[in-house]
């Protein structure tokens, strides 16, 4: 017969031992939940290559940030059920992102997403100047001055801005997110005159940005998600084109498809907030697609702030301008013909590229 002590002990031994197995079990199943849960509180950040422009489909929420469901942000947030706030705003600055998208951050937010330094370095106004014929234009004048506020002052201006978000978001991964080549060396729009020496070193300009926002993300602990390698053979004028060239309306040019984000974006920037890369499915669609409206909502709580970010600006060559008249005459270009027009643009070109060709 046991001893009444030895049957205390045993009984105590196996509540312990039941209660250290549920713990290991709770443990267990903790630890096996997916970091990705979903419900997590997604907040995408930044400007017009995160909201979406160049999709050509955008949510009704009173303001002109042209947010898509087709950008990668909602893509990420339909495939893995997050609770996406889609801030990105066409237009936006480093600034901007401060001023009126920060506030969406909490110490609840799981996931950032943001690009953002392309407007600060003054990308739609290059491009603006680099699509005129070069009579009429400084194309290397004006690369030269982007490349060279992405060198000096951009980088401060950045990191303060990341700071912030660490700050504001202490638990949450962040994901810095970078820029493609819009062009393959070639010109193939009717209306726009960039020389291939042109494209060639706006896409240095877009590594060089890059190459600096992914140095600063590193510095400060987040990810980078480097697109280029994704859309190479798919800039403008390519055969599978994932970039729109000169587009109407103006403001989708120069912007990723649709196809740009599901098949470019999605999958470099996927990986780096759920730990998994994501491919485009119909369900994925399907889901990003019914967020409308709720986003839309979302969104409209923001407007008025909203209102505050100067939509982007590029603008289409008008060789019927006073301006360009007046280059023409200076030139001896005849605007009546295509063939003085693009003769004198090769030869003006080609004095500008000069300096920089090795």
């Amino acid at each position: 017969m046991l001893h009444p002590r030895s049957t205390t002990a045993r009984t105590r031994a196996t509540t312990l031992s039941s209660a250290a197995a549920v713990g290991a079990a709770l443990l267990a199943a903790a630890t096996a939940l997916p970091a990705s849960a979903a419900g997590s509180a997604y907040v995408a950040l930044g400007d017009s290559y995160s909201s979406g422009v160049g999709t050509r489909t955008y949510i009704n929420d009173g303001t002109s940030c042209m947010r898509s469901v087709y950008a990668y942000p909602s893509l990420i947030a339909s495939a893995k059920g997050y609770a996406l706030n889609l801030r990105a705003c066409s237009g936006a600055t480093a600034a901007d992102v401060t001023n009126t998208q920060l506030s969406a951050l909490t110490t609840g937010t799981a996931y950032v997403t943001m690009s953002v330094g392309g407007n600060d370095a003054g990308f739609a106004d290059v491009l603006t100047t680099c699509a005129q014929p070069s009579w009429m234009s400084d194309c290397m004048g004006a690369i030269d001055k982007a490349q060279s506020y992405i060198n000096t002052t951009l980088p401060g201006t950045l990191s303060t801005l990341y700071s912030a978000i660490r700050a504001r978001a202490p638990y949450a991964k962040v994901t810095i997110v970078g820029y493609p080549r819009v062009f393959n060396g070639t010109d193939c729009n009717a209306f726009t005159w960039f020389s291939p020496t042109e494209e060639s070193r706006l896409n240095q300009t877009a590594d060089l940005l890059n190459s600096k926002l992914a140095t600063l993300a590193a510095s400060k602990g987040f990810a980078f998600a480097n697109p280029t390698t994704a859309f190479l053979g798919h800039a403008v004028c390519d055969s599978a084109e994932w970039i729109n060239g000169l587009s109407y309306p103006i403001a989708e040019s120069y912007h990723p498809k649709v196809v740009g984000h599901s098949s470019g974006y999605f999958p470099v920037v996927s990986p780096l907030v759920t730990g998994s890369t994501l491919r485009m499915t119909p369900a994925i669609r399907a889901a990003a697609a019914a967020s409308a409206d709720r986003l839309a909502a979302q969104q409209r709580q923001y407007a008025a702030a909203d209102r505050s970010i100067r939509p982007e600006t590029f603008v289409a060559p008008d060789l019927t301008s006073p301006r360009a008249k007046a280059a023409a005459a200076r030139a001896g270009v005849d605007l009546s013909s295509r063939a003085s027009i693009d003769a004198a643009d090769a030869r003006y070109a080609a004095l500008q590229a000069a300096p920089y060709l090795g």
